[in-house]
């Protein structure tokens, strides 16, 4: 691996991806708008990077960009179904539109691969589980449409172009980085923030909804593997990334009260419009076609993250 351009470098899951292909020797150039992301995510590497604040709606930019770039990882997105509630012609533009965008100016620099960030939210609320990448999509919410179309742009232009493409959807991915005080902001890390801080966190519902959390070192694992592939194995095609294990809302939340020790309770409050109550992962393909594996469940990631949360807190 040579160059990479990642999108949203700044951000929680696109600045560990950039450590780990520095670690492995890559140049890695990359873009952000910081409209979520943020320079502290990359301060101790910022030098070991080509930097550029640009935003994906920067067509002039991602030539830029994307010029002598062998490989693009694509993770800029507003990753809130709420906010897409509220605005879906605001969040169609950074999801849909840029991903467009940067799957052209991939096809006329000539990037052999472009990895993009796909959503768990393409499934929508079908009860039948786990989630495989064959069933029917069935998306709820504006974000979960902006994120499957991205997948069929990708498809597209792999089937047209001869782009290699590969779309990865994420489930409920968590970890150090992820910024607690956003609103696009998974609930573990609002939980952990909260209950640090001896505050009372508050869960939509009844507390039985239940994720496939994934812990973030398995989705770069799963970022470098599918860059790595054999094309005949992995372009043009769809995967699940997380771990195949279900863990509700109050599950979550005791494991992290047993961690922080917290000795308070939680709040409920109504189930917000655009929620998926269950979401479970089948993870047989990625294993089969790039060689998957879970590196870390949630017990392992939930220990990290609050022990990263910590130190922050008193930095």
């Amino acid at each position: 691996m040579s160059t990479v351009l990642i999108t949203g470098i700044a951000g929680f899951i696109g600045s560990s991806i950039a450590r780990a292909l520095l670690d492995e020797g890559a140049q890695v150039r990359g873009i952000d708008n910081l409209s979520t992301g943020s320079l502290e995510n990359i301060d101790e590497i910022r030098s070991q990077i080509d930097f550029r604040k640009a935003d994906v709606l920067d067509r002039d930019a991602l030539k830029d960009a994307c010029d002598g770039v062998d490989y693009v990882f694509h993770e800029a997105a507003i990753p809130s179904v709420p906010k897409s509630v509220d605005d879906p012609i605001g969040t169609n533009g950074p999801n849909l539109t840029g991903t467009l965008y940067v799957l052209e100016a991939a096809r006329k620099a000539g990037v052999r691969r472009v990895l993009y960030a796909a959503s768990s939210a393409a499934y929508g609320d079908s009860p039948e589980l786990p989630k495989t990448e064959d069933m029917l999509p069935a998306p709820l919410s504006p974000y979960a449409v902006q994120k499957l179309a991205g997948e069929q742009y990708l498809a597209s232009y792999h089937r047209v172009y001869g782009l290699e493409t590969v779309s990865l959807r994420y489930f409920n991915i968590f970890g150090p980085r992820q910024d607690p005080s956003s609103q696009y902001s998974g609930v573990l890390a609002r939980f952990i923030s909260l209950m640090l801080a001896g505050q009372t966190p508050t869960i939509y519902g009844d507390g039985l909804t239940s994720r496939d959390f994934t812990y973030i070192d398995n989705v770069v694992s799963a970022n470098l593997l599918a860059a790595r592939a054999p094309a005949a194995k992995v372009a043009g095609r769809v995967f699940n990334v997380a771990t195949g294990q279900r863990t509700t809302l109050l599950e979550a939340f005791a494991e992290i009260k047993r961690i922080t020790g917290f000795t308070g309770g939680v709040n409920h409050a109504p189930e917000r419009e655009g929620d998926i109550k269950h979401s479970l992962a089948d993870i047989q393909m990625a294993e089969q076609a790039f060689g998957y594996k879970v590196k870390a469940g949630l017990a392992y990631g939930l220990e990290q993250t609050i022990e990263w949360a910590r130190t922050m807190a008193t930095a």
